[in-house]
Parts: structure tokens; sequence; C-alpha cells
């Protein structure tokens, strides 16, 4: 025992256990676009040490798209026919205004010519009495030999 009759603590020594230094392995090359930069981050772990190297954007999965309930096709087709029919009235609708054009001016000619008729036949069948100027033969008295009017 020590003198001073303290138990002693034996001396733990430690020896550090060396760390090889890391096989450094070169970087993969990652083709980038010509114009573009590959985005850099940094980030700092918890022991101080700061970590810097390209960000990585994970391809993201396409959108499931459902196709539609009724078809591009089917739809064109029902407005061409709804296109048609509206097409098909109007002419519809234009080939009866001018039948009733037709039928109109039919009966404004077939007027004019019964107003001209009657005018006609008044001229020609009117009153004796009242034609003015004009010679007045009265076949009656006339003697007509051999081919010549004598009057």
């Amino acid at each position: 025992m020590h003198p001073d009759h303290t138990p002693q603590r034996a001396v733990e020594v430690h020896h550090p256990t060396p760390i090889p230094p890391p096989v450094v392995h070169p970087a993969p090359v990652v083709p980038v676009q010509p114009g573009t930069m590959p985005t850099v981050a940094s980030i700092v772990l918890p022991d101080g040490r700061v970590v810097t190297g390209y960000a990585i954007d994970h391809p993201q999965p396409q959108p499931v798209t459902t196709p539609p309930a009724v078809s591009r096709t089917a739809v064109n087709v029902a407005l061409g026919g709804v296109g048609f029919l509206t097409v098909c009235g109007g002419l519809l609708l234009l080939t009866s205004f001018i039948a009733a054009l037709t039928a109109f001016i039919t009966q404004l000619v077939t007027l004019a010519a019964v107003i001209f008729g009657g005018w006609i036949a008044i001229q020609v069948l009117g009153t004796r009495g009242h034609q003015s100027g004009g010679t007045t033969v009265n076949i009656r008295k006339a003697v007509i030999k051999r081919n010549h009017f004598r009057g």
C-alpha cells in the first residue's frame, strides 16, 4: 500500500486506433444538358461538418389521366349533326319563303291582268253615245254595186 493509505487507482491508457484514410473512388459523371447548371446543395452535419453536392431531382411519375367518358370523335359527329340540322332547317325556311314570294308575285300579276283587261274591255265595248269625235257610218243606206261601195 501506499504510505498515505489511500488506495491507488490503476491508470488506464487508451491508445486511439488510427483510421485509415478513405479510399477515394472517382465520382460518376452526371450528364448535364448544355446551358443548364445542376443545383448545388450544402448540408451541415450535427458535428459541424459541411457536405456539399449536387441535388438530384427524382423523376416524378406521370399523372394518371383517365380517358373521357365520351370520345371526342362522337362529340364531333354529334356537333356536325346539329349543325347539319340547323342548316337544313334554314334551307327549309328559305324555300318556304321563296314559294310564298312566288305565289304573291303570281297573284299580283293576275290582279294586274284582270284590272288591265277590264279597262281595255270598257274602252272597246263602252257605250256608243259617249264616243268623242269620229265618223258615224250608216250602212243601211249604202248601196253596194259591183263590189264598189257608194255611201
